[in-house]
């Protein structure tokens, strides 16, 4: 066991088990008294690597993560704590890996139900390479000014009411982690507070004991007196009885064992710690306060009368020249987090995005104000889905219908479209399943899928201002610009599109008005006097169709349908759909285990 300081104003930690809190506690710690680095070294988080944003004062700072403890010690060989958030289950473990590191020093394990056969391994190896455990089942400790391990001593206000921003003269001990925040309350208001204070944890077999430290505190220059709060259960006390005895303690300490109420009670009572279980005499409070008060510690009566007690020790020492009372100083402000200030109405910062689609803040997600569980129990599909998300209301279902078959007839067009045949060649290039993908929907454009954007914009407005089909097609014409959503290299007069038969057919059953198709249907006849292949094409049909879909349901003003149209829903919906198909070729060309594609030299024309 160590002899003196175990911390200093440069001690630094490793973290294990990611945790925001206790690791911003601590860096507001070390903001609040002046430290120039921050205490925590780096960050164990187990399959994780990279950085984690935390804040020092008002400087955000990255604080490096490991997966695993050998690389961070490696990576940090001056952090000699280890500070352990592991579960129960894992705690032992990550512990003696950690008490291994010839760097680390220092152990504090946070995990209560540690097995006690680990815990007596751990503290074997800890004691047997001359390292110290804090805990099992301990908040940890706190050297004043200097250094604290994770949640203890609480929130920065109790840190700075306890003023522990800078060493007193008191060391002292405790096996409670809530009893030691209000010790320090209560040491600091009747001295000049504590140089250190450790919780060693309430299991049966903690890794250090009461006597442990007071030892150690005897050998603190700074350290003029010890206040130790015990508790009824086992016999560590006795330790430091027997220290008291033998002369090994030259420093006043005042001691309490806190469960003197055990005796009102007929049965055995097990308190709260696993080591706080009432027994016979001598592990009664009354029996080891007796015993610490015959070895010559400072004993009350009461723990009520406990405070008298540490302020009667501490006053003496002050009359005999023991102890200069420490000159107070005036802490720095640690800046408040923005989500605190705004819930205290202290400050108003603007939000970043806007969202009126959805909001997962509730007990669950919304789209467009329809909880999740109403989407489901009512059965709703796909295209009621995107009604929400697209256009924030709950379309008929014609609609939802209509849309979903656009979603059905788009989804593929074989291999050899554009889109298509780039997701196939990245495929085959070994790329992952988003990079296939994109480099397909990178191709949807005007002259692939936008088409169905350009044939509605188009329509509308030649309809709209009661354009005749020669005037529609002859004004386009003169401007340079091909009439989208007209014309087929397959397709003609003679060979109809299927899919725009089955979209026409299920609008004449179902919409209320196809005025827009109709004016389509009404271009493909000019059209088709020019040519035979130039056809009302599935682009065309899917955009003077939504164009009806929009104005006969009435549930759009013009203004709205006009910023649909402009914003690009339509073509939105051809990615949604072509999305399905790009997929399917990825895992068809990864199925079929289908190597590097190399374009033929036959199929392309070498020329000057």
């Amino acid at each position: 066991m160590a002899t003196g300081n175990i911390f200093s104003k440069t001690t630094q930690a490793l973290f294990y088990n990611y945790k925001q809190l206790p690791i911003q506690r601590m860096l507001d710690f070390d903001f609040l008294c002046g430290r120039q680095t921050p205490s925590v070294a780096g960050i164990i988080n187990p399959g994780s690597e990279g950085f984690q944003k935390l804040f020092f004062g008002q400087e955000e700072i990255a604080i490096p993560v490991h997966s695993t403890i050998e690389a961070a010690a490696a990576a940090h060989p001056t952090a000699d704590v280890f500070i352990n958030f592991a579960s129960f289950r894992s705690a032992a473990a990550s512990s003696l890996s950690a008490l291994q590191q010839p760097t680390i020093r220092v152990v504090a394990i946070i995990a209560e139900g540690v097995p006690e056969s680990d815990a007596k391994h751990l503290i074997a190896y800890a004691r047997s390479n001359n390292k110290v455990i804090i805990g099992p089942a301990t908040v940890g400790g706190i050297q004043a000014g200097a250094f604290k391990i994770g949640d203890t001593a609480g929130t920065i206000d109790n840190i700075i009411a306890c003023k522990l921003y800078r060493p007193g003269s008191v060391g002292f001990v405790s096996k409670s982690g809530g009893m030691s925040n209000e010790m320090y309350n209560t040491i600091a208001r009747v001295t000049d507070g504590i140089y250190e204070g450790i919780a060693i944890g309430g299991d049966v077999f903690p890794g250090s004991t009461l006597s442990d430290h007071v030892l150690r505190f005897n050998n603190i220059p700074q350290v003029k007196m010890m206040v130790v709060l015990g508790e009824l259960g086992g016999t560590d006390e006795y330790s430091l009885v027997d220290a008291l005895k033998e002369g090994k303690v030259n420093k006043p300490v005042v001691a309490w064992v806190s469960g003197t109420c055990a005796r009102l009670f007929k049965s055995e009572v097990q308190f709260g710690h696993a080591g706080a279980k009432s027994g016979g005499d001598m592990e009664s409070a009354q029996g080891k306060n007796q015993a610490l008060r015959d070895a010559g510690a400072v004993v009350p009566d009461s723990y009520e009368a406990f405070e008298t007690s540490i302020k009667e020790t501490f006053q003496k020492l002050v009359e005999e020249g023991k102890i200069d009372p420490v000159t107070e100083v005036t802490p720095p402000p640690i800046p408040e987090d923005l989500n605190i200030a705004i819930k205290s109405g202290k400050v108003r910062a603007p939000t970043h995005i806007i969202s009126t689609i959805s909001d997962d803040r509730g007990e669950e997600p919304c789209y467009a104000g329809v909880p999740m569980s109403t989407i489901i129990e009512k059965g709703y599909g796909v295209g009621d889905v995107i009604s929400l998300l697209w256009f924030k209301r709950s379309l008929p279902r014609y609609c939802t219908q209509f849309i979903e078959i656009c979603v059905m007839l788009c989804a593929d067009h074989g291999p050899c479209v554009s889109g298509a045949h780039n997701t196939i060649v990245t495929a085959r290039a070994g790329k992952d399943l988003v990079s296939s993908l994109v480099s397909g929907l990178l191709t949807i454009g005007p002259r692939f899928g936008g088409a169905i954007d350009d044939a509605a914009r188009y329509f509308k407005d030649a309809c709209d201002r009661g354009l005749t089909p020669y005037e529609f097609v002859e004004g386009m014409k003169k401007k340079g610009i091909r009439v989208p959503g007209i014309g087929h290299r397959i397709k003609s007069r003679d060979n109809r599109d299927k899919r725009v038969q089955l979209l026409q057919k299920y609008a004449h059953t179902h919409f209320p008005s196809v005025k827009y198709m109709e004016y389509a249907v009404q271009v493909e006849t000019y059209t088709l006097s020019k040519a035979n292949n130039l056809v009302l094409n599935v682009d065309g049909a899917i955009g003077s169709l939504f164009l009806d879909l929009l104005a006969g349901s009435g549930m759009f003003t013009k203004a709205e349908i006009d910023d649909i149209v402009n914003i690009g829903y339509l073509n939105g919906l051809f990615v949604l759909a072509r999305s399905i198909g790009f997929i399917g070729h990825t895992f068809d060309q990864k199925r079929l285990k289908q190597p590097l594609y190399r374009h033929p030299w036959e199929d392309v024309l070498y020329t000057k």
